[in-house]
């Protein structure tokens, strides 16, 4: 038979998008028509590095306005105030980033500040306002420190047509395996099509120092979330366990991808977002295993394909600190829970020796995805150089898909 050509619209679950998409399967392959590359901001020498950029999209026509949150890095884990900027010309032009004055540092007892970091916002369609989400995180003498006090999410909601961030709220969870904390921070949710939030949180109680990861639906009425159900846990007990889950909808079933600290990431799948099946850890078609040290992975969802954005083991990285660089991206087989070994790219390239100089190699495994347009998903990420006063570029790279498809 011969190849169809079609155009079509593409459909995209976006992680700001509010809704959930149906997808039919494909055996298309080669979606990514091109990557393009670009700095946002010039930290290496403007003198602020602008870390954890994470972008959602506001409806609006003829182009959607996009959020993004942000906020500056000086030290591992010493981070700035959470700040936004706006674009309304598809990141052609942003605007200075401005302080959100709810998720500003503040003095606790014991000489310690409380400060908020791995903020995601996501647009809620069903009450036209951005949710962003992020935790708790407490410093003293200017260094992160972990004292015994609890961790919880906290969040701020951003009302575009007041134009206004409401004051801090915090996500209550009162289950018993999160007596010392809970977290959603840098994690992928869904915005399910009644209203609802699927969150997928790590955790751990007072008396183990390894996190479970799990979900919770939860809704959310504009104002305040309340959570309703939580599923069963997932557990590796070596080192801290595991972290950093992000979750996303694809052919009718859920998919989770989890950090972890054995040199692997982890995968799992779920009918309903509340049991999911033992985590495997991510490999190739082929079988073999990926290497990644301690780093997140992010979903990115369209209509012919399910992708992985990730870092991993290479020999061009080999020194690099967490193999943080390069940034790559590989579609899924959604059966096998498997990367499609021919089909993976670079999105951000290692820039420096990985090998003979990988101190000075920008890390870049705090990143994030967004859908912007039906032929457009974004890559964000601000890099660090620890061996260079932390300085880095905020980077944006634009995936732009084939909008002429071969239907096999």
């Amino acid at each position: 038979m011969k190849n169809r050509i079609h155009r079509r619209q593409f459909l995209l679950t976006s992680v700001c998008g509010g809704m959930i998409i149906r997808h039919a399967q494909s055996k298309e392959k080669n979606l990514i028509r091109s990557i393009q590359r670009e700095i946002i901001w010039n930290g290496r020498k403007d003198g602020v590095t602008w870390f954890h950029p994470r972008a959602c999209i506001l409806p609006r026509d003829p182009n959607p306005l996009v959020l993004m949150t942000c906020q500056s890095i000086t030290g591992s884990d010493v981070f700035g105030q959470v700040h936004v900027s706006f674009t309304s010309d598809l990141g052609r032009t942003w605007t200075p980033p401005r302080p959100i004055h709810a998720f500003a540092r503040h003095p606790i007892d014991g000489g310690l500040e409380e400060g908020v970091c791995d903020v995601v916002p996501q647009y809620h369609e069903k009450t036209g306002v951005v949710l962003a989400i992020g935790h708790n995180v407490y410093y003293k003498d200017g260094k992160l420190t972990r004292p015994d006090k609890q961790r919880f999410p906290v969040y701020s909601i951003y009302d575009p047509r007041k134009q206004e961030w409401s004051h801090r709220k915090k996500i209550d969870w009162s289950d018993p395996r999160a007596t010392a904390m809970y977290t959603c921070g840098c994690g992928q949710r869904l915005v399910l099509e009644n209203g609802d939030l699927l969150i997928p949180f790590s955790f751990a109680p007072n008396d183990r120092t390894d996190r479970a990861v799990g979900a919770v639906l939860a809704s959310f009425d504009g104002d305040v979330i309340t959570i309703k159900q939580s599923s069963e846990e997932m557990r590796l007990p070596i080192k801290r366990g595991l972290l950093e889950p992000s979750v996303v909808h694809f052919q009718d079933r859920y998919f989770m991808t989890i950090r972890a600290e054995d040199d692997h990431g982890y995968v799992s799948v779920s009918d309903d977002g509340m049991h999911w099946q033992d985590p495997q850890p991510w490999s190739w078609d082929t079988g073999e295993p990926l290497s990644m040290s301690t780093t997140q992975q992010h979903w990115i969802s369209h209509s012919h394909g399910l992708f992985l954005v990730y870092t991993r083991k290479d020999e061009q990285n080999i020194n690099v600190f967490r193999w943080r660089s390069p940034l790559y991206i590989a579609q899924v087989n959604p059966q096998t829970l498997q990367l499609i070994r021919e089909s993976e790219q670079i999105v951000l390239p290692l820039v420096g020796d990985g090998v003979n100089n990988a101190q000075h190699v920008a890390r870049m495994g705090n990143f994030h995805t967004t859908n912007v347009t039906p032929y457009e998903t974004w890559v964000t990420v601000g890099e660090t150089l620890p061996e260079d006063e932390w300085k880095g570029d905020t980077l944006l790279a634009r995936i732009i898909w084939d909008q002429a498809n071969t239907i096999l």
